[in-house]
């Protein structure tokens, strides 16, 4: 059990909707990020074998995804002290062989992309909050596998 406070929530809350004002955008921040530290990645997603395109809908939806599952997984943490994700994602990452080292580089990615789209709001609690979540969900997809 994770303790996780009503003002985590918020801040990871707040997090993802200054996300969401420019999904394009953060996508393009997000997956730019990922396959700097880890071209390799490219590999792993399919929308993926043009490069990096702010109006591919596959990447932008995605990425909306990726980050709305973080938001949910702050709330799940709130409610319950845990984080528990769909088989089917599971299934996905074990059938993708998704290792320890590209969670991290999700991560890092992820907190990159918040930290440009809240811009000053940016704090550790939020960095915190927000890692938290990441690796509680990150977590749960291992546990599904």
């Amino acid at each position: 059990m994770v303790a996780f406070s009503d003002k985590q929530e918020g801040l990871v809350n707040g997090a993802y909707e200054a996300f969401k004002a420019d999904i394009p955008k953060y996508s393009v921040v997000f997956y730019t990020t990922i396959l700097e530290k880890a071209p390799a990645a490219k590999n792993l997603f399919s929308f993926l074998a043009n490069g990096v395109d702010a109006t591919n809908p596959k990447l932008t939806g995605h990425a909306e995804k990726l980050f709305g599952l973080v938001r949910d997984s702050a709330a799940q943490l709130r409610a319950s002290g845990g984080v528990v994700a769909d088989a089917a994602l599971g299934a996905v990452h074990s059938q993708k062989a998704v290792n320890d080292a590209q969670f991290v580089v999700v991560k890092e990615a992820l907190v990159k992309t918040l930290k440009e789209a809240v811009g000053d709001k940016w704090s550790d609690e939020l960095g915190t909050a927000v890692e938290l979540a990441y690796d509680e969900l990150a977590a749960a997809i291992k546990k599904a596998y």
